[in-house]
């Protein structure tokens, strides 16, 4: 009897409610660990730019709070308005305070605070600050506009050091307190921008729902139709009918079920039939298979291969068949057929020919019946030759990162030697070596994230700070450091700067990561007493920079390759002295985000020229 199932009684109901209610439930999880993570990462991010700011302001507070002969209260308000300018684009200040240690305002950067300069400050927090001797923080509400703001006071103290943390709590003795900064900041930007992102997200969370609900009746009816198919079947054959069969949808719990009706309409087809399908459909699987696969019997000797298989191997099966599969993989002849059906991990093959690299991974499956005895062992053969050369080249790019952090490294350990050695107790030398150090720190960060904008200088997604600069003197600053680097090696540098004033619109850090780059690979490929030549000179319109050396040089057919990233002119070479491949690469794209260019001249054996060439003006500013 042909009974209907009403929509709301089916299973294909009951899929699409169970569905939506566990997508539901899941967007709730999400949207409610989303929205709190959002807003406690934003309004940390936002704390940490204050106080970083403050901290600045602080030590710079502190220095001109000791130097009795500067002007103090110039130099404060100058120091809060670079440090808190009312216009910054990305916090909203209410004001910035440097208060005495007697607890008198000495400036303020909110010009209606100026009549109360030299009075005495109303701000609890920032008494507890001076006092305790300790930072404090905390969130108000403004009580005219009911804004949100975060405060913040902090002592100021001679010789501040905030690259480490005190323990527990404990702080200098409040005798050492000169003053301290007290900051006022809205966080209502902050909460706003969180609820734009949480109303962004609900808005695409909606979309995504409404989309998935007719994806999941899709779904249900893809499950549901070979149910009732099966069912109108089952019915066919309860009135005796066998002459149709079941569509087979696919090979999953279903399809198996509706192979299995088939089979039942069909009386078990003969079994030899149904076997020579099977192994026409595995012919047809293997030829069409994209990894080889090679068959044995039990002693190991070869009985099938596919065509891949062929090919990867670059031999035919006629020409393998019977033989061991040990002798036709190349593999240690003292191993056996017994040793592969216990191997369980892969096995890497080189099958390299001449100057083509070709690199196999096999896996082993032994055959074997149920409680039976080992029938014959498969294996499968992947091509990892190219797998095996991004790893290569990832290797090349960690040996690089190296390279590029190997100079800052070098100036600052020989600079901080030779304060060690004394230099400290020079008033003239010591502030110029401690502030070459904090310099080549800076750039030493800059440096790896540099790196990282290798994948970013394809879509320009990164930013050039250009500024004016005199290249002379930009040059000679360079070559001074590489001979403090090189002051115990056998080189000379050798200078050839035109006097005349030559001002380039550049990025320091970047052209300085593109010269540091050349002269470095000048300084490792010279021969010992060698001489390295920095030439800088006008042609027409460009400045021309040249690195010269005395080093073994490029041949000619390499000369054009040399700026792609990871080539390298003599592997062998270039493992020897620590070359990437990399650095040139980097340089060429940083010359030409200048406007520039950059090319070799080189004879092999006797040495390499590097050109570089930037638009110039004589006077700063491009102006006559």
């Amino acid at each position: 009897m042909d009974r209907n199932v009403g929509f709301f009684k089916s299973i294909r109901f009951k899929l699409i409610i169970i569905y939506m209610l566990l997508i539901v439930l899941a967007m709730q999880i999400v949207g409610f660990y989303f929205s709190n993570s959002l807003e406690r990462s934003l309004m940390d991010n936002y704390e940490t730019v204050i106080s970083d700011r403050v901290n600045l302001l602080t030590v710079s507070a502190a220095r001109e709070l000791i130097d009795e002969d500067s002007d103090t209260q110039e130099n404060l308000n100058t120091l809060l308005n670079e440090t808190f300018p009312q216009t910054d684009d990305n916090i909203r200040f209410g004001k910035a305070q440097i208060i005495g240690n007697d607890f008198v305002l000495l400036a303020s950067s909110d010009p209606s605070d100026q009549s109360r300069i030299g009075q005495l400050t109303e701000q609890t927090i920032v008494r507890r600050a001076i006092t305790g001797g300790s930072s404090l923080s905390d969130q108000r509400i403004n009580e005219q506009n009911q804004e949100r703001y975060f405060v913040k006071a902090q002592p100021i103290r001679p010789n501040e050091d905030f690259s480490s943390a005190s323990i527990d709590g404990e702080s200098p003795e409040a005798s050492e307190i000169q003053g301290a900064v007290y900051v006022e900041a809205s966080i209502e930007e902050v909460t706003d921008q969180a609820q734009s992102i949480n109303q962004i997200f609900i808005v695409a969370s909606t979309i995504a729902l409404l989309i998935t609900f007719f994806v999941i009746i899709l779904v249900a009816r893809t499950i549901t139709a070979p149910i009732l198919d099966m069912r109108r079947q089952a019915l066919r054959m309860g009135h005796g009918d066998f002459s149709r069969q079941v569509k087979v949808y696919g090979s999953d719990e279903l399809g198996q079920l509706a192979m299995s009706f088939n089979e039942l309409t069909n009386k078990l087809h003969d079994t030899t039939l149904m076997r020579d399908r099977e192994q026409k459909r595995l012919r047809s699987v293997l030829a069409h298979m994209t990894d080889g696969v090679v068959a044995t019997d039990q002693s190991g000797l070869i009985i099938l291969m596919n065509r891949r298989a062929e090919e990867l191997l670059g031999i035919s099966l006629k020409h393998v068949l019977r033989k061991p599969i040990i002798e036709v993989l190349n593999m240690d002849e003292t191993q056996s057929i017994y040793d592969l059906y216990e191997k369980n991990e892969s096995v890497l093959l080189d099958f390299s020919y001449g100057d083509k690299l070709v690199l196999l991974e096999a896996n082993f499956s032994a055959i074997q019946e149920d409680e039976g005895p080992m029938n014959g062992l498969i294996t499968v053969l992947h091509d990892v030759t190219e797998k095996e050369k991004i790893e290569g080249e990832r290797r090349e790019f960690v040996a690089n990162v190296s390279h590029e952090l190997r100079t800052p490294l070098t100036t600052m350990k020989s600079y901080l030697e030779a304060l060690a050695d004394g230099a400290i107790e020079d008033k003239e030398i010591a502030p110029h070596f401690l502030n070459v150090t904090q310099k080549e720190t800076d750039r030493m960060i800059r440096l790896v994230n540099d790196l990282l904008q290798l994948s970013r200088i394809d879509s320009q997604d990164y930013e050039m700070d250009l500024q004016w600069v005199e290249l002379g003197s930009f040059l000679h600053s360079i070559i001074e450091r590489f001979e403090m680097i090189v002051k115990d090696k056998d080189i000379e540098f050798h200078r050839h700067i035109v006097k005349q004033p030559t001002f380039a619109k550049i990025d320091e850090d970047k052209l300085t990561q593109v010269l540091d780059n050349i002269v470095s690979n000048a300084i490792k490929y010279s021969p010992e007493g060698g001489n390295v030549t920095i030439t800088l000179l006008h042609q027409g319109n460009k400045a021309r920079i040249s690195i010269s050396d005395e080093g073994m040089g490029i041949p000619t057919e390499s000369q054009d390759k040399i700026f792609e990233r990871f080539y390298r002119v003599d592997k062998a070479r270039a493992r020897n002295v620590g070359g990437t491949g990399l650095g040139l690469a980097i340089a060429k794209e940083y010359v030409l985000a200048h406007e520039g260019e950059i090319w070799v001249n080189s004879e092999y054996n006797e040495g390499t020229t590097i050109y570089i060439t930037l638009p110039y003006s004589t006077f700063k500013g491009g102006k006559v």
